[in-house]
């Protein structure tokens, strides 16, 4: 079957209102923190990225909120803006860089009401009534009420920014009212305590204000420009929440108000659903049981919310955007059994902009795979530093957010380069050296590539993350460049000698960790490097997914285990060993657990080890590890001997540090990458092998 068959909806020309999009792919609205931090115009680097997207491929593509009432309808102090004439030029560039690919500009529209800190708008947030919520893991300040007259004007101002941007030449607008903002504080009974016809006494009054805008911008804007809606249609984790059939009117008050389609979305409160944004971090560790039957978990959050997209399509005439981790084969299987008009995508663009195009050229195996990793919402949000050299946005995209920078230019002068290691950084150097038009080879001593990955496939499981797809890919893209592997081949000067490269690339991984406490040799200690050892030898012959399988039967691990260590490695192996059944205690020596586990996950995480019965003890000392097990001072000072039939250190890898010592002088360019220079995550791996492979 070619790819225009498989993917005939998909790559389907269709409508929204009178404009025509070339496809059925959406790129959705994310902040990407491109913009200048001091300067609210339009800049180069949030054009390059979208215009990235839009010579990938996509039907359109939807901006991200540029504010409209500032500070007032703000986030924070920084970001794009359009309440004013004097930021339309920037919009203008914005719109002719998308237009040169017969692809359409969206701008998405949003006042942030309790999102805005009181700090930045120098009163109190405004809301529907007075309320409070938690944003950013923190409690937002208390709201004002908006008065009527404050509507007006904000309404007002939504109607002006619409005008300027199409105006700029911006082809479709989405006036977001979901998530907690402004709009949703109207829309949902939880938050709205009015008793004026803006309250919650009806559906039309909560819709109000969202269809006055509606109307407001038809009148003005022109009946024919089309407007779309973004809104929660349903809402979980509290009794007066919106619900499924609220969400299907709500669908039906925007259409009968003049918009041109929907974009319904769930939304939510408390441990398990505030952050349902992100599917992902709902799923894990494991699907919850029982699901809303509105949300689908058959796929640990991919198409999580397609079911309420499909309820709403069948309210309306509409088109309807579904969207939620879904890739290129589920959306097909959507659009064909009617469930949605629209395909959502936003970090399966982040991985791979050119997505659509290989699709429509039938490259299904040249697209780079988002593994719904989530370390995109860690970098870009939740631990976002502007301006640090390197910094990867995307575990597999390392050019995501720095396109103009990371444009990859043939290399002054070829060279034959030598790769040592055959793990992610390895791979990704050797893609990008090769791009560039180096000789490149590739040695890894393991009979198989991707370093560590197969062995983090098999504890991690495959239902969210999938690992093998991204060495399949890598493997994929240096086998087609013509970069020549060599596998089962161990490395030493003496080869190095013998080969001559003009540059090194040592990408041979970190060392093992081993605590120093007495009786760390003990036979019921498995330590990470034979336990590591054991699991490679095993992954030459079977994939990490019959080892999954394999493991729920069989393991050489006792029933009663001590982890060391309660990091990222601890944990997930503590995840792991509690789903097949052995009853688990991790303790670690730092304050705090989790160090860098993925933010979004760690409140589902705690709250799911401790349901499994879990004790956790961090702030520990270790003492000495005995026949009983392991003894340590707890952070209280108790003396407390913790029984195990098996101890496990799970910590952090450590650098090589004599590495390049030993390697001094077998080439004019040596570079250290990866976790054998800075252990961290395989998208720190990626950027490096990235970073050299662009540099040399």
């Amino acid at each position: 079957m070619n790819g225009k068959t498989q993917f005939e909806m998909l790559l389907s020309p269709f409508y929204i209102g009178k404009m025509r999009l070339k496809n059925r792919i959406i790129k959705t609205a994310a902040e990407m923190n491109t913009h200048d931090p001091v300067d609210a115009h339009m800049n180069q680097r949030t054009i390059d990225y979208v215009e990235a997207v839009a010579k990938g491929g996509a039907g359109m593509v939807i901006l991200w909120n540029a504010y409209l009432d500032y500070p007032l309808g703000a986030r924070m102090p920084d970001g794009l803006r359009i309440d004013s004439d004097k930021y339309i030029p920037g919009f203008i560039k914005l719109a002719e860089a998308v237009h040169k690919y017969d692809c359409k500009l969206s701008v998405q529209m949003m006042h942030a009401g309790p999102w805005c800190p009181a700090s930045l708008a120098g009163r109190p947030p405004i809301a529907a009534s007075v309320m409070q919520e938690e944003v950013y893991g923190f409690l937002s300040d208390e709201t004002a009420e908006a008065t009527l007259s404050e509507i007006e004007d904000i309404q007002e101002k939504f109607v002006k920014a619409g005008e300027r941007l199409k105006q700029a030449g911006v082809d479709h607008l989405e006036i977001h009212c979901g998530t907690q903002h402004l709009g949703n504080t109207f829309m949902s009974r939880h938050w709205n305590k009015r008793t004026d016809q803006y309250g919650p006494q009806s559906l039309e009054n909560r819709a109000r204000f969202m269809v006055e805008i509606l109307q407001k911008m038809k009148a003005r804007l022109g009946n024919d420009y089309p407007i779309g809606v973004l809104y929660n249609a349903a809402e979980y984790g509290i009794d007066d929440g919106i619900t499924a059939a609220e969400g299907q009117e709500f669908g039906r008050l925007f259409e009968a108000a003049g918009a041109d389609n929907l974009h319904p979305k769930a939304d939510g409160i408390g441990p398990l659903y505030s952050l349902i944004n992100w599917p992902e971090a709902v799923c894990y560790p494991e699907v919850p049981d029982p699901l809303p039957k509105e949300l689908d978990g058959s796929k640990s959050g991919a198409g999580f919310w397609v079911p309420l997209a499909a309820l709403v399509k069948k309210a309306v005439k509409i088109p309807v955007i579904a969207t939620a981790g879904i890739n290129a084969e589920m959306g097909e299987r959507i659009l064909r059994e009617g469930k949605a008009d629209f395909i959502g995508m936003t970090r399966r663009l982040l991985a791979d902009p050119d997505l659509p195009n290989k699709v429509a050229e039938e490259r299904l195996d040249d697209i780079a795979p988002c593994t719904r990793c989530l370390s995109c919402i860690e970098a870009i949000h939740t631990n976002y530093i502007p301006g640090v050299p390197g910094k990867s946005f995307c575990r597999i995209n390392a050019s995501l957010a720095k396109e103009g920078e990371y444009e990859i230019k043939p290399a002054d002068k070829k060279k034959k380069v030598m790769v040592v290691g055959g793990g992610p950084a390895g791979m990704e150097a050797a893609r990008v050296a090769a791009l560039r038009g180096h000789d490149v080879t590739l040695y890894e001593k393991e009979h198989y590539l991707g370093g560590s990955v197969p062995v983090a496939a098999t504890i991690k499981g495959l239902d969210i993350e999938d690992l093998p797809a991204l060495v399949r890919y890598l493997y994929t893209q240096i086998t087609k460049l013509g970069v020549k592997i060599n596998l089962g081949k161990e490395v030493n000067r003496t080869l190095i000698e013998k080969i001559k490269p003009d540059v090194l690339i040592l990408a041979t991984g970190g060392l093992y960790s081993v605590p120093d406490i007495p009786g760390i040799d003990s036979p019921k200690v498995v330590k990470a490097a034979d336990l590591n050892r054991t699991l490679k030898n095993f992954l030459r012959f079977f994939s990490p997914r019959l080892l999954i399988w394999a493991t729920k039967i069989w393991m050489p691990i006792g029933k009663n285990v001590v982890i060391i260590g309660g990091g990222i490695h601890g944990l997930q192996t503590a995840v792991f060993l509690v789903k097949r059944g052995r009853k688990v205690t991790v303790v670690e020596t730092a304050e705090k657990m989790g160090k860098m586990v993925i933010e979004n996950h760690k409140v589902r995480l705690f709250g799911w080890l401790e349901q499994k019965g879990v004790t956790l003890y961090p702030g520990v000392k270790y003492e000495e590890i005995t026949e009983r097990g392991l003894t340590i001072i707890t952070k209280e000072g108790e003396k407390k001997t913790l029984e195990a039939d098996t101890i496990l250190p799970a910590l952090p890898m450590l650098p090589d540090t004599e590495l390049m010592t030993r390697m001094k002088g077998t080439a004019p360019e040596i570079y250290q990458i990866g976790d054998c220079g800075d252990p961290a995550l395989i998208i720190d791996a990626i950027g490096d092998g990235s970073r050299i492979g662009r540099e040399i």
